[in-house]
């Protein structure tokens, strides 16, 4: 053991005595400083993963063309994890690969778990896509879908089964642990609007032409996660946060989870596979995981990595594809380092009694108002796929897509500014929140919250909610897909209105 020396300060220099003086200064300065260390209760947590992958043949959803797929090249898989703070909160966060969450699933869910868990809130049931467009279709009376096909009804009605028991599982399941969180950055979100010299702008627009002059907006390039221990100190679960749709294998018609399969098996191989590991995608509605210049320079690098080669090279001419499993193997392995690299950085921080605080509102944005000249466009195009037999059934989610809007027209005739209704969630855990909207919600949006909280670190999580486009001013402005009336139901305006109201909630879980 140290011995005690005790300090004679009249034997001190005049030097020394200074120096002491100005160091119980700042000693006592610090302590009258330091804010009052607030705890919450014991953290609670349980998890499980189920497979929610449809019975094939399955009608795929995301494009505007109907999909049969025959196969399924990865499962795809609902992930839950149940938080409880004791005397405080019960959260249930579940993460599903498909492209949106319809509230008739939602509400199936909810209805299910109640039977089962009465005294749960299921309100606090945070349900979210990770919208890869490789899953089945869970939008009613979007496609034709063929009969001998798995039609959506009973998608929805094996989905909320397989997810309610799940819920149950992984509440009866909980168990005290403790919660770190982090930060890193991994090239993974690319911009995927285009603009011009004349001011127009298109989604997967050329950027090698004369006339472009930008990308549209704003890229996010932060890989956030959450990362659950039980009480023995197990690696249990895990949400990660990346601001980039999974959409690398988008046209497909095949059943494929996307980027998140391989980054799940990485983290399960290294970290054992009882391993939950929920995708969350941030404020993603104007990004695209594939490159969108520099395109034969990365496609390079890739094919390198692989010792794969390609004539491409020597001539660097026509179009490289990204929609294979090599940029899919790619793009997974930059979110794993940095997943990985949180993880050995923060595991040293857990924390066993955060405060929990879980706000939930429904409110109501003005919808995008329908122009008389959008109207007009949106009748004429409807009309073209309607007359044509063969156009009908092949775009028959795009003749919805155009009735969509003839019919909001119609509402604007007796309510000239119609609203349309958003659940938000806030749920703060320690220094964290994560804050919930149901849209494609374009970044600069996401970015504003974040820069805004009041948390330490913000996790902004899009597709809570059956989801459509929500984009800028800007976006608005130079038109095509994304940022048109048929795609938006929500303008700009209502974009702002859902910021400030996402910042209100996260201002009242740190007063």
């Amino acid at each position: 053991m140290e011995k005690y020396i005790p300090i004679n300060y009249q034997v001190l220099s005049v030097k020394n005595k200074l120096l002491f003086t100005i160091f119980f200064y700042l000693v006592i300065t610090a302590f009258q400083l330091k804010p009052n260390v607030t705890f919450g209760q014991n953290l609670y947590i349980g998890a499980a993963t189920v497979d929610i992958t449809p019975k094939l043949p399955v009608a795929v959803d995301g494009q505007m063309t109907v999909r049969i797929a025959e196969v399924a090249e990865t499962p795809l898989t609902a992930n839950v994890i149940v938080l409880e703070s004791r005397g405080e909160n019960t959260t249930v966060i579940v993460s599903c690969d498909m492209v949106t969450v319809p509230i008739a699933l939602k509400e199936m869910i909810q209805k299910e778990v109640k039977k089962s868990l009465p005294v749960l809130d299921t309100k606090k049931i945070i349900i979210n896509a990770t919208h890869t467009h490789t899953g089945g279709v869970v939008r009613d009376n979007r496609y034709n879908i063929p009969e001998g096909v798995t039609q959506v009804k009973d998608y929805l009605e094996f989905v909320s089964d397989r997810v309610a028991k799940t819920i149950v599982t992984a509440y009866n399941q909980r168990e005290r642990g403790s919660v770190s969180w982090g930060i890193s950055h991994a090239k993974v979100a690319y911009n995927r609007r285009a603009v011009y010299e004349d001011g127009t702008a298109k989604m997967y627009g050329n950027t090698a032409q004369s006339n472009f002059i930008k990308v549209e907006g704003y890229e996010d390039q932060a890989i956030q996660s959450l990362f659950f221990w039980n009480n023995k100190g197990e690696f249990v679960a895990t949400c990660i946060n990346v601001p980039s749709p999974a959409q690398i294998v988008e046209n497909r018609s095949t059943i494929n989870a996307d980027y998140w399969h391989p980054v799940r098996e990485g983290l399960k191989e290294k970290y054992g596979r009882q391993l939950v590991v929920a995708g969350w995608i941030g404020a993603a509605g104007d990004q695209t995981p594939r490159p969108r210049y520099d395109e034969f320079a990365e496609w390079r690098m890739i094919a390198l990595r692989n010792e794969k080669k390609s004539p491409d090279f020597a001539t660097h001419t026509g179009g490289v594809n990204f929609r294979n499993e090599y940029h899919l193997k790619e793009i997974a392995a930059r979110i794993f380092r940095a997943v990985d690299e949180t993880y050995e950085t923060v595991k040293i921080d857990k924390h066993k009694l955060p405060i929990m605080k879980h706000e939930v509102n429904n409110i109501e944005l003005p919808m995008r108002v329908v122009t008389e000249t959008e109207y007009n466009h949106a009748l004429k195009m409807r009309n073209e796929d309607l007359n044509d037999p063969e156009r009908a059934q092949v775009f028959s989610r795009r003749i919805v897509w155009y009735n969509k809007v003839l019919d909001r027209y119609a509402v604007q005739q007796s309510n000239p500014q119609p609203m349309y209704p958003v659940e938000l969630h806030a749920l703060r855990i320690g220094d964290v929140v994560i804050c919930t909207n149901p849209f494609e919600l374009f970044t600069e949006y996401g970015i504003q919250m974040k820069a805004r909280s009041k948390a330490l670190q913000t996790f902004v999580v899009q597709l809570v909610g059956p989801g459509n486009y929500l984009a800028t001013k800007e976006a608005v402005a130079g038109g095509h897909y994304s940022a048109i009336v048929e795609s938006n139901e929500v303008g700009p305006e209502g974009g702002q209105i859902l910021v400030n109201w996402t910042v209100s909630m996260i201002d009242k879980l740190w007063p």
